[in-house]
Formats: C-alpha cells, structure tokens, sequence
C-alpha cells in the first residue's frame, strides 16, 4: 500500500525545560530531554541542553568543562552567540563562532574539553548555543571516534521566498544537503521565521520529529504555541510538519529514524545494557579512552 506523503504529522506536546544546570564554570544549561522523559519519541536523539542566552562578564581564565569522556553517542554543539575551544584525546582541536557546528564522534570513547574560547572570554560577552546528543546503533557504538567541524560557511541556507531561512545541518532540504555525516538518517535544521511566516517540511514517514523554538513563538500542524526554550514534539505518524511563526522566531528542527534498541546510560555514557556501561566505566578508569595531555 502506497504511503501517503502528505499526512501531516499529529503533535505529541509542547514541553518545558525539565531541570537546569551548570555545566562546569561556563555553560548555564536548560535540558528539554532527557529529563521530559521522552525517550522513545526523540529517538535517535539523547539529549538537548539549551544554553543561555547568558552575558558573562571578561576574565583571563576561560570557564567550561575540563576532561571528562563520552562513549556510545555523538555530541552536536551550535553556537548561535560566544565562541567555544575543544580539545580531545584523539588530537582533535577547534575553535567554533557563532553560526559554526562541532560534531564529535566519541563512539567508542573519547575523552575531550570544552572552553569559551580566550578571546571572547577575555573580552566578555554573550553565549548561546545547544549542545544536543545523538545516538548511535549497536552496529557503531565501538566505532572509531571522529570529529567534524561545520563552519558557517559550509552550511547551506535556503532562503524560504523571503519568509525566512533553513540552514542545513544534516541530511537535505529542496536538494541542499548539509555537510554533516551521520551515522543514521537524520535532518537536522537551523531555521529562522519572519512574524507570519511558513515552512513547509516533508519527512520521512515514521521518523521522530520535533521543533525547538530559541526565541519568538511558533506552532507546528495546528499546535498551541511555543515559547522560548519550549520544545514541541510531533508522533511518528506522517511525514509534512507545517511550522508557523507568530512572531520573529528561531528554532532547531530535528527529525530521525528512530533506532529502537534498549538505551542504558550512566553519565557520560549511552550504551545498549548496564554491563556494557560497567565495561565503559572501567576502559575509562584504565585510560583505554585516552588522557589530555
């Protein structure tokens, strides 16, 4: 039986940030999941902090996160204001700006960490980003890890007829792929709407999608609205999410083929069973995931 590309997607609900929390010194964060419990409906996604929008004031010793590793996943930092410096235990080092992407594969484990970078720490300033989790089948979890760094410029951004803008992260939109390279299939946009201003999106039947609103306020198929840092998520069921903004608005649009496996996490940790966390705790507490020097 055919299927019908046209069903738009119904909405599960609109929902708050569950908790917030420092991460380290530098990254006030809002986290819409895991804590909403929404496992199953955000799948392949793991988790989304948003942080700030937050000014901090200048300083000659960056704030952030220090040495920590991650194994089982992928982490995925925009940054819409700031500048954020990595560093990780697989020689990877980059610096990303407003508008750029890091894509880090931790995999089979990695061990990295995350500054504001010294110049904007110096100067001061206002920082904004989203560090959201993506996860990884069984098949990859002990891949080698890998890192990408999306600058702005490589994003393509298409413009809506004047209504707004969709930057590509990952996967396609109108024949414009994003320069990403993921593991399973995944869409994932920057979008920016004018007060009355529409996009249309097809994707995949059966995927997880859902649309994070930054600022403004917007709705999806007929939803009542979401606000700042409100996340509206939509069912699995049909493939066209209408998005209209009701003011000037900014959103992520994340949409994945849900991988359906058994999720078990500890920390920094996402695996498929509890041993196989217990096994990641110990390669960690061995330096099988690496050290920063």
């Amino acid at each position: 039986m055919a299927t019908d590309t046209t069903t738009a997607k119904p909405v599960l609900g609109v929902y708050q940030h569950g908790s917030a929390y420092m991460v380290g010194d530098g990254f006030p964060v809002r986290n819409l999941f895991p804590s909403n419990d929404l496992d199953r409906a955000v799948d392949p996604f793991l988790m989304l902090d948003y942080a700030g929008p937050q000014y901090f004031p200048p300083t000659d010793h960056p704030r952030g996160v220090g040495e920590h590793p991650h194994r089982g996943f992928e982490t995925v930092t925009i940054v819409y204001e700031g500048a954020v410096a990595h560093r990780d235990s697989a020689g990877n080092a980059g610096v990303i700006g407003p508008g750029d992407v890091q894509w880090m594969t931790a995999a089979s484990g990695i061990v990295h960490e995350e500054f504001h970078e010294a110049e904007f720490a110096k100067k001061g300033g206002t920082f904004h980003a989203i560090q959201l989790w993506v996860n990884l089948p069984r098949s990859s979890k002990m891949s080698a890890p890998g890192y990408q760094t999306i600058l702005n410029a490589d994003i393509p951004a298409v413009d809506l007829d004047g209504r707004g803008t969709l930057r590509v992260i990952a996967g396609s939109f109108l024949g414009r792929k994003g320069p990403a390279r993921t593991f399973t299939t995944v869409q994932l946009y920057d979008l920016q709407l004018n007060a009355g201003g529409r996009a249309v999106l097809t994707v995949p039947e059966g995927d997880n999608s859902s649309v994070f609103v930054l600022q403004g306020r917007a709705s999806v198929n007929g939803s009542r609205e979401a606000g700042e840092a409100e996340l509206i998520v939509c069912e699995r069921t049909g493939s066209q999410i209408v998005i209209e903004a009701k003011a000037d608005s900014r959103m992520l649009v994340m949409s994945g083929k849900p991988i359906d496996e058994p999720i078990a996490r500890y920390g920094p940790f996402v695996m498929n069973t509890k041993a196989e966390l217990m096994q990641a705790v110990q390669d960690y507490q061995a330096g099988k995931m690496g050290h920063l020097s």
